[in-house]
């Protein structure tokens, strides 16, 4: 139904979308097959914007995709909370189809080395790689410095890479629902959680700060040690919490 003036701002309409607001001209009455052509389909699982665009884009193209939505072309990516929300979701929906958790399949001896963040990381995952975000935005502004980004854009950009990392964790996920072997699954996990998401994050930095003015061994250099530094994090940290425990005892 096509309207004279636009149903949400009341401005009059002289095209197919309101110049004011940008809502169509034309609306239709809710439905089922409205919200399954438009609401769903059209909105949600287009295949030119929305969330299947923002997924393929993370596995095709990741870096030069997230800087364009980051410089300003973004109206076919998907919001990264809510790509966030929904990737968080559909893991937790899917984990409970396996009988198996991570901590399940980690050998006994090295539940016992393990530090207290590793046994977090263990234990939750998921929790740890979004709790991380501001840690790898801060050494991506730090080796990146010459890109001239804000902390928000890297947290923004560093979400993204996130998204993509737990993309590759859901795999895992539905790999353990079928296959139940645990020491298989423990090499598995730690290609798929180690060696396949270190590679993307270095592919993924890469690409997003290749248009800066890096040479391209400069530039593989950074990425990579933008994960290092995050890898070191923890130590250096508990360094620094051993040498004040230390002092404030022998003072």
């Amino acid at each position: 139904m096509n309207h004279t003036n636009c149903l949400n701002c009341n401005h009059h309409l002289a095209a197919p979308y309101c110049s004011n607001c940008g809502q169509k001209a034309s609306t239709h009455r809710y439905s089922v097959l409205h919200f399954i052509e438009h609401d769903l389909i059209h909105g949600i699982l287009h295949i030119d914007k929305g969330l299947l665009y923002t997924i393929k884009a993370l596995f095709t193209r990741p870096g030069h995709s997230i800087r364009e939505f980051i410089q300003g072309k973004r109206v076919n990516h998907f919001n990264y909370v809510t790509l966030l929300i929904i990737i968080l979701g559909v893991t937790h929906f899917i984990s409970s189809f396996s009988p198996i958790t991570l901590t399940d399949i980690v050998p006994e001896s090295s539940k016992a080395a393990m530090s207290q963040i590793e046994a977090f990381s263990t234990k939750y995952p998921k929790a740890l790689l979004l709790f991380m975000i501001p840690a790898y935005s801060i050494f991506t502004y730090l080796w990146f410095g010459k890109a001239k980004m804000n902390g928000t854009e890297h947290i923004v950009m560093n979400a993204y890479k996130s998204a993509g990392e737990l993309i590759l964790g859901i795999l895992f996920i539905i790999i353990t629902i079928f296959y139940r072997n645990k020491e298989m699954l423990y090499l598995i996990y730690s290609l798929t959680s180690g060696l396949l998401s270190t590679i993307y994050a270095a592919w993924f930095y890469y690409q997003y700060f290749s248009v800066f003015g890096y040479k391209k061994y400069s530039l593989l250099l950074r990425s990579i040690m933008v994960l290092v530094s995050v890898l070191l994090l923890p130590l250096v940290i508990g360094l620094i919490a051993g040498l004040i425990k230390a002092y404030i005892m022998h003072k």
